[in-house]
C-alpha cells in the first residue's frame, strides 16, 4: 500500500516537476517546476469541457518531446554532460569580403521535403537556443519575459480554437477559411445569399459588377441631423482610384515573431528633430476646424477609455494586440517622451509670446518716438511764439506798438502756425493788445452821421480773430468769442450813446443805414444787433408809439415803424397792441366818407394777426359802410356813386366773406329790384339796360368779381334782362330762389323732426338742442320755423316764427324777439309770449 501510494505520489508530481526525483531519505528533488498553461476564457468558461484542450495539451506535450529528442539525437543522445567545458563549432573558413557557403545536406535519401524539414528544425532549434539564451537573462527580466510569452501563447490559442471553431460550423472538407467577417463566415446570411442567385466568388449587382467604394460611416457633430451644420465640412467622396481596393499584405507565417533575438527586425517610430515637431503642430492647428467635440468610450480593453481623439486609436490596439515586451517599459519611455514634446511647445510658446512682445515693445517705442518728435517741434513752435509775443510786449511797454505792426505780427503767427494759434488762444492775446489802441482809433466817431468809418480796419480784425468760423456765442459773456468781445468793447458804447441821445424814433434813415450796413458786411455779430435792438431801438419806438396821436400828426405811424419789421420781427407784437388801442379811440368816431382811415389802417392788415385785423374791422370799419349802403339810392336816371366808392375803396382791406355778405344783403338787394322794375316798365330799352348793367359790374374790383357768390348775384339780374328779352314773365328777384329753399329746408327738417317725435316723444325732446326744440314747438304749434337769408342780430341768424322775428341764443339758452317789423327792438320772451305775439300778428 505505501509503495502504491508513493507511486500515486511520483505520477502526481511528475507533471509538475521537471528533473524530479525521490532520494534515499523519501524526499522529492527537482530541478525546475513545470511551466503551467495559464488559464484562458474559455477554460473559465467550459472547465473541462472547453474544446480542443486535450488536443492542444496533447500537441504541446508531443511538440515538447520531438524537440527534446532533436536536441538528444543531435547531442548524440543521453543526457548532456554538464561537466564538460563548453564546446564551439567551427563554421569554416571564409573571407571577410564573401558569404560563407552553405554545407550540403549529409543526410542521404532527403530530397526538398527532407531539406525543408532539416531547416524547419534549425529554425526550431534557434528558437530553443534563443530561449535558452533568455534563461540567462537576470531576474527581473526574465520574470518580464516569462510573462509576456505567457500572454502570447494564451492569445495564439485563443486563435487557434477559434479557427478550428470556424472550420467546424461552417467550412466544408478542401475549402479554403473564410475571413472573419465576410460573407462565406455567416453560414445563415450565404444560404440566404445563395437562395436570391448570389454565386460564390461573384460580385453583387445586376451584372455582377460588385461595389468599388465601400460605404463609409462618417461621424457629425451632435444633434446635427442630416441638415447642413456650420463649420462643419462633409467628407470628399473617394475618386474610383481612391476606391480600388488596397494590395493585400504578405502572408504572415505562423511562427513565433523573435523579439528578443538579435536577428530580429524591429519598427522603431521615426525620430522627430524640434523643427520638425513644431513644423508637425503648426500644420495640425492649421487643419484643425472648430467642430463640436465628442466623448467617445472605449471600452475594447481591460478598462474603459474616455477619448475625444481618435487619431492613434489602431496603432495602440494593434500595439496591444502585438503584445510589445516590456509594457511598462515602453510606457514610461513614452511618457518621457510626450514631456518631452510638451515641453518643447510649451518652450515654443513661450519663446513667440516674448517675440511677439518684444514686437509690441518696438511699436510702442516708435510711438513714444514719434510723440517725443512731435512734442519737440511742439516745444520749438511754442519757445518761437514765446519770443514774438515778449517782443510785443517790450514795444507795448516802450509805447512803440502799432496797430498795423501788431496786426501783422499776430498775422504772421497765424499763417506759420495755425493749430497753435487755435490751440493756445493767441487771438484773445492780439485782442488784448488791440484794444487800446481801437480805442484811441474810434474816439469820438459818430456812428449814425458817418457809418462807414472804421469798416477796413474791422475787418481785417474780423478775418485774424475770427476768419470764416460761424460766429459762437451765448448771453454770456465768457463764451464770446474773441471778435464778438473786440466789437462789444470799442463799438458798442459809441452806438449806444449816438441812439440813445441823438437819434429820433420818427426818423429811422440813419439808425437803419447803420445797422443795414454793418450787418451786411457781416462785421455786426448777431449777439450784439439783438442787443441793440433791444436796449435801444424797442425802447424808443415804444415811447413814440404812446406818444402818437393820429388826429394831429399828419405823418401815419406806419411810416417810420414798418421799416423796423425785418429787424424787430417778434418784437413788433408789442407794439402793435399799443397801435391798435390808438386806432380804435379814434374810429369810433369815424365816419364812412373819411378816407384817411383807409390810409392809416390798410398797412396794418399784414402786421396784425388775422383774428385781431378781423375783430377791428367788424367792429369800427363794417358797421359805418352799411350805413353808407343803406343810405344809398340806385337811380339809373340820376345815379350817384358816391357811398358806393366809399365801400369799394375798403374791398382790398376787409376780408373777402364779409364784404360779399355785406354787400348782397345791403346793394345787391336794391340793384336787382331796380332791375325788376325797370324791365317790367312798359318798353324798356334793352341797350340802355345793357350799358347800365357793363358799367356796374366794372365798378367792382377784381377780388370781388373773382368770388363765385357776387358772380351769382350779378348772373341772375343778366338772366332778368333774358327772360324781358325773349317776352317771358320775370321772376321777382329772389323770390324763386328763396321758396325753394325754405320748402326744402323746411321739409328736410319737418321729416327728421317728426321722427325722432314718434320714435320716443320723451328722449327726443331731452336729446333736441335748444334750437331744434324750439323748432319742434313750432311744428306742434303749426307754425312756420325758417331762417331768414342774411338777417343777423349781435352775430346770430334769425329766424321766422311763424310771423314773428326771432333770434337763439343756444349757449345763454335765450329766446330774443323783435317786437316792432321794421325796428331793431328785440328782447328776451318765452314761449307763451312768443304765441301770443303770433295770435296778435294774425289778428293785424
Amino acid at each position: 500500500m505505501a509503495e502504491e501510494a508513493e507511486g500515486m505520489d511520483r505520477f502526481d508530481m511528475d507533471g509538475d516537476f521537471e528533473g524530479g526525483q525521490f532520494g534515499r531519505d523519501g524526499e522529492f528533488y527537482y530541478r525546475s517546476r513545470r511551466e503551467r498553461a495559464p488559464q484562458t476564457r474559455d477554460d473559465a468558461i467550459y472547465g473541462v469541457f472547453a474544446e480542443g484542450d486535450s488536443d492542444y495539451d496533447s500537441e504541446d506535450d508531443d511538440g515538447s518531446r520531438r524537440r527534446g529528442r532533436r536536441k538528444r539525437r543531435r547531442d548524440g543522445g543521453g543526457e548532456p554532460d554538464l561537466t564538460k567545458p563548453v564546446q564551439f563549432v567551427s563554421t569554416g573558413k571564409f573571407m571577410p569580403t564573401q558569404e560563407p557557403e552553405a554545407e550540403p545536406d549529409k543526410r542521404p535519401g532527403l530530397g526538398r521535403a527532407a531539406a525543408a524539414a532539416a531547416k524547419e528544425e534549425e529554425t526550431e532549434e534557434e528558437e530553443q537556443d534563443d530561449e535558452g539564451d533568455t534563461e540567462m537573462l537576470p531576474t527581473m527580466f526574465g520574470r518580464i519575459r516569462e510573462g509576456a510569452r505567457a500572454r502570447r501563447e494564451e492569445k495564439e490559442r485563443e486563435r487557434e480554437k477559434a479557427a478550428r471553431r470556424r472550420q467546424a460550423a461552417g467550412m466544408g472538407a478542401g475549402e479554403p477559411a473564410a475571413a472573419l467577417g465576410s460573407l462565406e463566415a455567416n453560414s445563415k446570411v450565404a444560404k440566404m445569399m445563395a437562395m436570391m442567385g448570389y454565386k460564390k466568388g461573384m460580385g453583387l449587382g445586376k451584372n455582377e459588377q460588385g461595389i468599388t467604394a465601400p460605404v463609409e460611416t462618417t461621424l457629425r457633430p451632435k444633434n446635427a441631423g442630416l441638415g447642413s451644420v456650420e463649420g462643419f465640412k462633409e467628407p470628399k467622396p473617394m475618386t474610383s482610384k481612391e476606391n480600388l481596393p488596397a494590395p493585400a499584405p504578405p502572408p504572415t507565417s505562423g511562427k513565433k515573431e523573435k523579439r528578443w533575438s538579435k536577428k530580429a527586425s524591429t519598427k522603431k517610430a521615426p525620430v522627430l528633430t524640434k523643427n520638425e515637431l513644431l513644423a508637425m503642430r503648426a500644420e495640425q492647428e492649421q487643419e484643425e476646424e472648430p467642430a463640436v467635440v465628442q466623448k467617445v468610450i472605449d471600452m475594447r480593453g481591460p478598462q474603459a477609455r474616455v477619448l475625444t481623439d481618435l487619431k492613434g486609436l489602431n496603432e495602440e490596439q494593434e500595439m496591444e494586440a502585438n503584445d510589445v515586451p516590456m509594457p511598462e517599459l515602453q510606457y514610461n519611455v513614452r511618457l518621457l517622451v510626450d514631456e518631452a514634446k510638451a515641453d518643447v511647445l510649451r518652450l515654443n510658446g513661450q519663446l513667440r509670446r516674448e517675440q511677439e512682445k518684444v514686437a509690441s515693445l518696438v511699436r510702442e517705442k516708435e510711438k513714444v518716438a514719434k510723440q517725443e518728435a512731435l512734442q519737440k517741434h511742439q516745444l520749438q513752435v511754442m519757445e518761437r511764439i514765446a519770443e514774438t509775443l515778449e517782443r510785443v510786449r517790450v514795444d507795448d511797454t516802450a509805447g512803440m506798438l502799432t496797430l498795423d505792426g501788431l496786426l501783422q505780427t499776430f498775422h504772421g503767427l497765424k499763417v506759420q502756425f495755425e493749430e497753435e494759434f487755435k490751440m493756445c488762444s493767441i487771438a484773445w492775446i492780439a485782442c488784448r493788445y488791440a484794444h487800446p489802441l481801437l480805442i484811441r482809433i474810434f474816439q469820438g466817431w459818430q456812428p449814425l452821421q458817418d457809418p462807414k468809418f472804421g469798416l477796413d480796419v474791422m475787418k481785417k480784425w474780423k478775418d485774424l480773430l475770427q476768419g470764416d468760423q460761424p460766429y459762437d456765442f451765448s448771453d454770456g459773456s465768457a463764451s464770446m468769442t474773441p471778435y464778438v468781445q473786440l466789437v462789444s468793447e470799442v463799438i458798442l458804447p459809441a452806438v449806444r450813446i449816438s441812439g440813445t441821445n441823438s437819434w429820433e424814433a420818427r426818423e429811422p434813415e440813419p439808425m437803419l443805414n447803420f445797422l443795414e450796413l454793418w450787418d451786411n458786411k457781416k462785421l455786426l455779430p448777431p449777439v450784439l444787433l439783438q442787443s441793440i435792438l433791444e436796449h435801444v431801438i424797442m425802447p424808443k419806438l415804444s415811447a413814440a408809439v404812446d406818444s402818437w396821436d393820429p388826429r394831429r400828426e399828419s405823418v401815419p405811424i406806419h411810416v417810420w415803424v414798418h421799416p423796423w419789421l425785418p429787424m424787430l420781427r417778434e418784437r413788433i407784437e408789442t407794439l402793435c397792441h399799443s397801435i391798435r388801442y390808438k386806432l380804435s379811440t379814434v374810429l369810433h368816431v369815424w365816419q364812412a366818407h373819411d378816407a384817411s382811415a383807409y390810409a392809416v389802417l390798410s398797412p396794418w392788415k399784414d402786421v396784425f394777426d388775422s383774428a385781431s385785423w378781423e375783430d377791428l374791422i367788424v367792429r369800427y370799419i363794417i358797421p359805418k359802410l352799411r350805413l353808407a349802403l343803406q343810405e344809398f339810392q340806385i337811380n339809373p336816371a340820376n345815379q350817384k356813386l358816391d357811398q358806393f366808392n366809399w365801400v369799394m375803396l375798403w374791398a382790398s382791406a376787409i376780408p373777402v366773406h364779409l364784404m360779399v355778405h355785406m354787400l348782397e344783403v345791403d346793394f345787391f338787394s336794391k340793384w336787382q329790384q331796380v332791375l325788376y322794375h325797370w324791365l317790367c316798365s312798359p318798353n324798356p330799352d334793352f341797350n340802355e339796360i345793357m350799358n347800365w348793367y357793363k358799367g356796374w359790374k366794372g365798378l367792382f374790383p377784381p377780388e370781388l368779381l373773382a368770388n363765385e357768390r357776387i358772380r351769382m348775384l350779378l348772373t341772375a339780374g343778366l338772366d332778368m334782362m333774358n327772360q324781358a328779352a325773349e317776352g317771358l314773365e320775370v321772376v321777382q328777384p329772389g323770390a324763386r330762389e328763396n321758396v325753394g329753399y325754405l320748402r326744402a329746408t323746411e321739409k328736410r327738417q319737418f321729416d327728421a323732426a317728426q321722427q325722432a317725435y314718434h320714435a320716443a316723444p320723451g328722449a327726443a325732446m331731452a336729446d333736441l338742442s335748444f334750437k331744434e326744440s324750439i323748432q319742434a314747438y313750432a311744428m306742434e304749434q303749426g307754425l312756420l320755423f325758417m331762417p331768414r337769408v342774411g338777417k343777423f342780430y349781435n352775430g346770430m341768424p334769425v329766424y321766422e316764427f311763424g310771423t314773428v322775428s326771432i333770434c337763439i341764443d343756444s349757449v345763454k339758452r335765450l329766446l330774443y324777439a323783435q317786437l316792432q317789423e321794421g325796428i331793431e327792438r328785440w328782447s328776451a320772451v318765452t314761449l307763451t309770449q312768443l304765441m301770443e305775439m303770433n295770435r296778435m300778428g294774425r289778428s293785424r
